[in-house]
């Protein structure tokens, strides 16, 4: 069992950077790709980006490619969510996902572990 807790979103003003944090409970996180996905108001949710498990592979959405980057110490069993140059349509609930495998992936449903979720809103 894997359990997950983000944290580390906030109120920030568009162009800033915020870091996100997501660690895992469970011995199994250092085999594990990792996800972040994200739901903003009235949205369903949509994939941010993903990571394998030793971080030889990244993928990103358009939408944030080249202003996030995705990161994980698996000595500290925690992935993070490096986000710049903030946009207002970058408000959403942040949630991060674990697999049951190595490999990254932009399907949500190929995700079986789910954090709760941490709350961004990026204000002008």
């Amino acid at each position: 069992q894997v359990q997950l807790v983000e944290s580390g979103g906030g109120l920030v003003q568009a162009g800033a950077s915020l870091r996100l944090s997501c660690t895992a409970s469970g011995r199994t996180f250092g085999s594990s790709g990792m996800g972040w996905f994200r739901q903003a108001p009235g949205k369903e949710r949509e994939f941010v980006a993903t990571i394998n498990y030793i971080s030889t592979t990244t993928y990103y959405s358009d939408s944030v490619k080249g202003r996030f980057t995705i990161s994980r110490d698996n000595a500290k069993n925690t992935v993070f969510l490096q986000m710049n140059s903030l946009k207002l349509e970058d408000t959403a609930v942040y949630y991060c996902a674990a697999r049951q495998t190595y490999t990254t992936s932009r399907v949500e449903s190929d995700y079986y572990y789910w954090g709760r979720g941490t709350q961004l809103t990026v204000s002008s």
